[in-house]
């Protein structure tokens, strides 16, 4: 039953906007009610705070729950990009793998970058799949390519078999990469959007973590077969065979119901997941509400080639520069372990390639971890003062790095302690930017370029990447460990960028956000906010404006 034949059979011939109409009247009504006294807080110039104020939830009422199953999807997307993040660097030490097809000091590094190569080609047509078919069609076409990928990879026989599939991997990695998230922040429950999108990124790590520890446990494997390094391959694939079995089972996002002017098919789902079967949700209704005020039914998301809208406006030009600085700031915060770890390993007395194995597969154990422990904060802190920070202990940690990496010939416990440093910064990097990487681009980006603009991010994200692969190896030779102060510098100009530019996206609905940019002074705007009493019923009444 669709949600107009639900108001006939509740309420005559109710419509859409009637109920809509409806609930804004009890909105009024509540928000004039009078009632005792039981604190005061901080909030922002919000409707929607409001609104969730006055509409208590519990996190784990059955519509939420099946609202989480929906957002679970969404994250397995992230779990496939996690797969390559240590499957090809560990099989590269397999000298079973690197005899069968022929890899040596010449073609190595193409091998390697051929799935990066794969993502930029991907990102150019990524946000298209998901603003014309919708973002469940996009995850779904990107998991077809990264199945067909897998199969090419793992059964293999030449070394072109090999690069090809990585290359199709790569490419259909980006556009799950750039739906997934869209997916979830437009479904999220507006009070759990930080923790829900957050987690999206965090999910990266559940593929990292397979892919270490089956190749941990595979060293063990003394044979000459090839299943060692197969079945690493063959896995990479998982993720994408549960999206393609789930994803025809999950909702649409509402707001891609309403840029194609399906207002009703979006306040069902709503309804559903947001109001919990109430067809007079406050915060159901005020969500569509602000979404036909924003969204538009002829934006550059309806045009296949059209990327104007990420530089055609002062608004359009700021969002986008948030979103490049995530995907530079994220990606050059520390230069790629492998050129230093292994020093630092050896002068502090590990010798065993099975140790280093070991150290490198619960790296991801412990981000995974620290990810998971600052999504907490990302709705008590903000976006600012979690990213601040982190920058800053990442910039404190470099520090250590580069002092140890200097002085450890034979002095171990320097080296040791360069060693514990590198998962210290693991953990303070963790805490706040791998949640971010993916909830951050998503709330400041508009409804009409969201999917564009985070396939522009991955574009960034691999640009920068590549950068970080192949210039630490030439800059270090010559340099040596002074090199690393670039890293020092960089993370600390972060914070002084982010306290500057990035504006803070706590507290308010995805299309309240786009407000903040019409602003002269956004940084300025997003940062206003108001104190006030808030009563029993969860009305509030101003007390002061700061």
């Amino acid at each position: 039953m669709d949600v107009n034949q639900f108001d006939a059979a509740q309420n005559g011939s109710a419509t859409v906007d009637q109920r809509m109409t409806d609930a804004k009247l009890k909105y009024n009504h509540v928000e004039e009610s009078h009632g005792e006294t039981v604190g005061e807080r901080g909030m922002h110039e919000s409707r929607m705070e409001s609104a969730l104020l006055q509409e208590t939830v519990r996190p784990f009422r059955k519509s939420f729950l099946k609202l989480y199953a929906c957002i679970l999807v969404g994250y397995l997307c992230s779990a496939t990009n996690g797969f390559d993040g240590n499957t090809f660097g560990g099989l590269s030490a397999e000298t079973t793998f690197v005899n069968f097809f022929g890899i040596n000091a010449n073609n190595q590094g193409l091998v390697a970058a051929i799935y990066v190569i794969g993502n930029i080609a991907g990102s150019f047509i990524a946000g298209q799949c998901s603003d014309r078919y919708g973002r469940r069609i996009g995850m779904a076409f990107g998991s077809m390519f990264c199945i067909i990928g897998t199969i090419l990879q793992a059964a293999g026989q030449t070394l072109g078999t090999l690069m090809g599939g990585r290359f199709i991997l790569g490419f259909g990695a980006v556009i799950v990469q750039t739906a997934g998230p869209a997916y979830v922040v437009e479904m999220a429950y507006p009070k759990y959007r930080g923790v829900m999108t957050g987690g999206f990124q965090a999910c990266f790590f559940s593929g990292t973590i397979i892919s270490t520890w089956l190749e941990y446990g595979l060293s063990y494997a003394k044979t000459s077969r090839s299943y060692p390094w197969r079945l690493p391959l063959a896995v990479q694939g998982l993720p994408s065979v549960l999206i393609l079995i789930f994803v025809w089972m999950i909702p649409e996002t509402p707001r891609w119901y309403v840029g194609q002017g399906r207002d009703a098919q979006a306040l069902e789902i709503l309804i559903k997941y947001h109001g919990d079967g109430n067809p007079y949700s406050l915060v159901a209704n005020l969500e569509l509400e602000e979404m036909k005020e924003v969204i538009e039914l002829e934006g550059s998301d309806k045009s296949w080639w059209d990327f104007r809208g990420l530089f055609n406006s002062r608004q359009a030009r700021y969002r986008t520069f948030l979103v490049t600085c995530i995907a530079w700031f994220g990606q050059l915060d520390l230069p790629p372990t492998s050129y230093y770890f292994p020093l630092m390993a050896k002068t502090a007395g590990i010798t065993s390639s099975q140790t280093e194995l070991l150290l490198n597969a619960i790296q991801t154990p412990i981000m995974m971890i620290s990810a998971l422990c600052g999504l907490r904060f990302v709705e008590r802190l903000g976006r600012r003062k979690l990213l601040m920070s982190s920058s800053a202990g990442m910039s404190a940690c470099v520090i250590v790095i580069t002092a140890c990496t200097a002085n450890q010939l034979n002095k171990p416990a320097v080296g040791g302690t360069g060693v514990a440093f590198l998962y210290v910064f693991l953990v303070v990097f963790a805490f706040a930017w791998t949640p971010m990487q993916s909830l951050y681009p998503s709330e400041v980006l508009a409804f009409n370029t969201r999917a564009k603009g985070l396939a522009y991010m991955n574009l960034m994200v691999n640009a920068a990447g590549v950068l970080n692969t192949y210039v630490p190896p030439v800059a270090i030779a010559r340099t040596n460990w002074r090199f690393y102060i670039l890293y020092i510098v960089w993370d600390a100009f972060g914070v002084l960028v982010i306290y500057l530019t990035f504006v803070e996206t706590k507290g308010r609905n995805l299309e309240e956000i786009e407000y903040i940019f019409d602003s002269k002074h956004p940084v300025k705007e997003s940062l206003k906010w108001k104190r006030v009493e808030v009563k029993a019923d969860g009305t509030t009444k101003d007390v002061d404006v700061s």
